[in-house]
């Protein structure tokens, strides 16, 4: 048996993501940690089962991309720019605060400056998987706390590849040798890709649909090859596919077909994104953790404790409500999937050691998992365990 192909391993983790969420709903738990716990178990660090991690990655980060394409379809561009405008100081100064707080732990625990100020930068995000995931569509697309809420978060994805860029640059010196233009020119070509999306769906796309719109196969083909297609576009002017997913989601926004296609392809969102979860658990160095354990709990529990705290204040400081605050709080408490990611580019630009990177990922990990908790048994999701709290 071949076990490292591609129907071996989705069989292996969808087989086993039915069995532990079976256990989960049973125990009243959310489905998610089911997810993650799972693949700590058949990942390469626990039992190995599973031995093509890379197609796993892969087909992962196609969750986000396709989760990124969802939401920019119920997105109209004129309040996404609003919510920008308003979110932008509130991203900048938590950023700059949670980066500080995870470094000075980091620190205390006798990691290098290097590795503290990576750890700390890679930690100051927050989850767009987790945050999107858990709020209700309802609120999510038509409510101000949806706005503020999705705004933060493409703040800090654009923060998180400036960071990957500096990375990549300075080829381990954090200090010198970074490139400037390398960081500017993605930065500069967003508005470019953004207008050269509306002029394709404008003058391409949307006279397609009107077109054929009687074969729902086709459309079905023409938005998933739309989404994939802008999300490559923006890989390859140095931003990052879930941006490029996004902006080719607003583009469609406005048309009349875009509820359609959301509607169409949330299955096959929801599939990738099993993956991505189990991913994300089969990443932890099992092998490494016990050196970490200490400082990553201890980390993962004051950026808890403190996120909710820190982004309550900063939100009433720009006039948002105190039950508004408080809900985004705790909904964006946890770490991003983007620590993950800044770890792996970090660790090959040898700009961080492989045990500060294990702490990176131990540390999301428990925050992820905590703060589903937390979300779940407190306010509105898609898969309350609580029938009164359980909201789509």
């Amino acid at each position: 048996m071949d076990t490292g192909g591609i129907t071996f391993t989705f069989a292996a983790i969808f087989l086993g993501a039915a069995a532990l969420a079976s256990v989960a709903l049973y125990s009243r738990q959310p489905i998610i940690i089911a997810y993650i716990a799972l693949g700590a178990l058949l990942g390469p660090f626990g039992t190995g089962v599973i031995s093509n991690m890379p197609l796993v990655a892969d087909a992962g980060h196609v969750g986000i991309i396709f989760l990124l394409y969802l939401l920019g379809l119920d997105m109209q561009p004129r309040a996404l720019l609003r919510s920008l405008k308003a979110s932008s100081l509130v991203a900048i100064f938590s950023s700059i605060t949670f980066a500080f707080i995870g470094a000075a732990v980091v620190y205390g625990f006798g990691f290098s400056l290097s590795d503290s100020l990576i750890a700390g930068a890679a930690l100051m995000f927050s989850s767009t998987i987790i945050g999107i995931k858990l709020l209700p569509t309802t609120v999510l697309h038509h409510k101000h706390l949806g706005e503020v809420l999705v705004a933060l978060l493409l703040l800090q994805d654009i923060l998180a590849i400036v960071l990957m860029v500096i990375l990549q640059s300075s080829g381990g010196e954090l200090a010198s040798g970074i490139n400037l233009t390398t960081i500017v020119m993605p930065l500069a070509l967003l508005p470019a890709l953004g207008g050269g999306c509306w002029v394709i769906v404008r003058f391409v796309f949307l006279p397609l649909v009107q077109r054929f719109d009687r074969y729902h196969e086709y459309i079905f083909l023409l938005s998933i090859g739309w989404c994939l297609g802008v999300a490559e576009a923006a890989a390859l002017l140095g931003l990052s596919a879930e941006i490029g997913a996004f902006i080719a989601g607003v583009t469609v926004a406005t048309s009349p077909i875009a509820q359609y296609i959301a509607i169409s392809l949330k299955p096959l969102r929801d599939f990738f994104l099993v993956i991505f979860f189990f991913s994300v658990g089969a990443q932890l160095d099992l092998t490494t953790l016990p050196e970490v354990a200490v400082v990553s709990i201890l980390l993962a529990l004051s950026l808890l404790a403190l996120k909710p705290v820190i982004y309550h204040w900063l939100l009433r400081g720009v006039s948002e409500s105190p039950s508004l605050s408080w809900n985004l709080g705790f909904r964006l408490g946890q770490c991003s999937e983007f620590a993950l990611l800044i770890g792996v580019v970090a660790v090959e630009a040898n700009a961080l050691s492989a045990k500060a990177n294990t702490l990176i990922q131990a540390t999301t990990i428990l925050t992820l998992l905590i703060s589903s908790y937390i979300v779940v048994l407190n306010f509105p999701t898609p898969i309350a365990i609580k029938e009164a709290l359980r909201r789509d």
